[in-house]
């Protein structure tokens, strides 16, 4: 979903960083390592990819590890542009990707009041944070 009609994030993939910061956490959550190693930028399959499969790849091997997701929260941190006309569609895309409901999805924005490369407009953040258990859908 392209929210920034005046340019995004520069990636290797498609730089989604809600996505990425999905990954991480799922990752980071069961002990899987991070994005970087699992999806690295020197793998050429990578390149321009859509990040909802890293999500949908990574929640696949954490099913068939026993993982199951009960929620995920997001926390995007930005100056422009606001999210809030795309946080619902956002939170759609982010559900689809993890296979779940969107109602264990909770996506929030906010600015970094211009602090940082992030407050002057020249870098956007996303915090991400999972719960997962053993044995849930």
């Amino acid at each position: 979903m392209d929210i920034a009609p005046d340019g995004g994030a520069i990636g290797h993939s498609d730089a989604d960083v809600a996505m990425h910061a999905l990954v991480d956490a799922l990752l980071g959550a069961t002990g899987g390592g991070d994005i970087g190693r699992r999806y690295p930028d020197t793998d050429p399959a990578n390149r321009d990819a859509d990040s909802s499969r890293f999500v949908a790849e990574t929640m696949t091997d954490l099913r068939g590890a026993g993982w199951g997701l009960v929620n995920a929260d997001l926390t995007i941190v930005l100056e422009r542009p606001k999210v809030s006309p795309f946080a619902d569609a956002m939170r759609q895309r982010l559900a689809a990707a993890l296979g779940t409901d969107s109602d264990r999805i909770s996506l929030k924005a906010k600015t970094n009041e211009g602090v940082d490369s992030v407050g002057a407009g020249e870098a956007v953040a996303c915090h991400a944070v999972v719960l997962v258990t053993r044995g849930v859908a």
